[in-house]
C-alpha cells in the first residue's frame, strides 16, 4: 500500500523513512524541484536530517499529482503556516489526510484540521501528533504517537498502515486536544527554554510547564476538546519533550531569548521552522475569542513581538495574583 508524505523537512523526511520501515511504498514530495532532485540524487535529506539514508525503492518528487496517485493514505507534514497554499494545490477529493504539522494558523487562528475541512471539505482527515524527534524516529529508536481523528476508519488505517515494533501508535478520539496540545506545547516550551537561559532555576521551569500544562488543557476544553487529552501523548508527553532541553527547536529559542540574543539573529541561522513563533499570538487571540485565559503564551506572544524582555514578561507573571490551583 502506498503513502504518499507531503513535505520533504526533517519530519516528513523521518516519517517517510518509518513509512518504508512498516513496510508500505512511499514517495516523498518536496515542494522545490530542485530540493527534490538534490534528495533523490543523494538518497538523503542532508539540509534536514543527514545522515539518514533513504531505501533505493523510496520515491521523491516534485510532482503533487504522481505523489498522490493510487495513495492509501496522505501524510501532509508542511508547516501550518503553509498548509492551505499547498492544499490549494492538490486535488480537493482524495485519499484520507493526517496532518503531522503543530500550530494555529497566524492569519485565521485555525487549527490545522479547520484549515483542512475549509480547503477540502470532502475529505477525511486527522492528525499525527506525539513526542517525537524526527531524528529519533528516523534511526528506527522506540517512539510513540497518536492518530487522532473523527472518523474511525481513519484512526485504524494510520496505525495499520504507519505503526511498528519501535513506532507505537495509538488511536485517539480526540483531534482538538490533540491539535490544541501540538500547538502551545512549542509557545510554552519557548517560555521553558527563556526561563533556563535567564538563569532562573530548574524549579521555574517545572512550575512553567505545569502551569502551561493547564493554559493548554482550558484552551482544549474551551474548543470542545478533553481535559484528559491533557495528560496524554499529545499533552504532557508532547510538552516534557519540547520543553525538556536544546534538541528542542522551541525550546533552544527560547534558550537564546533568555540569555539575551536578538529574535532575527535566531532564526537567521536555521533551516527549519520553529512554529512557536508564529503560533503564540495565534493562539492567544483565538483563546480570548472563547474567553480563555493564557498567560503564559500571553507572555510568550509578547517576547516574541519584541515587545518586552523576559524580565519583564517572568515579572508580569509572577506578579499575578495568588489563587487556588
Amino acid at each position: 500500500m502506498k503513502i504518499a508524505v507531503l513535505g520533504a523537512g526533517a519530519w516528513g523526511t523521518a516519517l517517510a523513512l518509518q513509512a518504508a520501515r512498516a513496510g508500505r511504498d512511499v514517495v516523498l514530495w518536496a515542494r522545490d524541484p530542485a530540493r527534490a532532485g538534490e534528495i533523490a540524487a543523494a538518497r538523503e535529506n542532508t539540509r534536514y536530517l543527514p545522515g539518514a539514508a533513504l531505501p533505493a525503492a523510496m520515491a521523491v518528487t516534485a510532482d503533487a499529482a504522481a505523489a498522490l496517485d493510487g495513495a492509501a493514505l496522505v501524510l501532509c507534514v508542511v508547516p501550518v503556516q503553509a498548509l492551505r497554499g499547498v492544499l490549494a494545490r492538490l486535488p480537493a477529493r482524495g485519499a484520507p489526510m493526517l496532518v503531522c504539522a503543530k500550530g494555529v494558523e497566524a492569519a485565521t487562528q485555525r487549527l490545522p484540521l479547520e484549515v483542512v475541512a475549509e480547503a477540502h471539505p470532502d475529505r477525511s482527515a486527522g492528525v499525527l501528533s506525539g513526542p517525537n524527534f524526527a531524528h529519533e524516529v528516523a534511526r528506527g529508536l522506540p517512539a510513540a504517537a497518536v492518530v487522532a481523528a473523527a472518523d474511525p476508519a481513519l484512526r485504524e488505517a494510520g496505525l495499520a498502515l504507519l505503526g511498528s515494533a519501535a513506532f507505537r501508535l495509538y488511536a485517539g478520539e480526540d483531534p482538538v486536544g490533540a491539535q490544541v496540545g501540538g500547538a502551545a506545547k512549542n509557545v510554552i516550551a519557548i517560555a521553558a527554554g527563556a526561563v533556563i537561559g535567564a538563569g532562573l532555576g530548574e524549579n521555574a521551569r517545572a512550575a512553567l510547564v505545569t502551569r502551561g500544562l493547564a493554559e493548554l488543557s482550558r484552551l482544549a476544553v474551551a474548543l470542545g476538546g478533553r481535559a484528559e487529552t491533557a495528560a496524554g501523548l499529545t499533552g504532557l508527553g508532547d510538552l516534557v519533550l519540547t520543553a525538556a532541553g536544546p534538541g528542542s527547536r522551541n525550546m533552544s529559542l527560547g534558550l537564546a531569548l533568555g540569555r539575551g540574543e536578538r529574535l532575527g539573529d535566531v532564526l537567521a541561522g536555521r533551516a527549519g521552522v520553529t512554529e512557536g513563533v508564529k503560533t503564540a499570538p495565534a493562539l492567544v487571540a483565538r483563546a480570548a475569542a472563547v474567553g480563555v485565559e493564557l498567560p503564559i503564551c500571553a507572555a510568550v506572544a509578547e517576547l516574541v513581538a519584541e515587545r518586552i524582555t523576559v524580565a519583564e514578561a517572568m515579572a508580569r507573571l509572577l506578579a499575578r495574583p495568588f489563587r487556588a490551583e
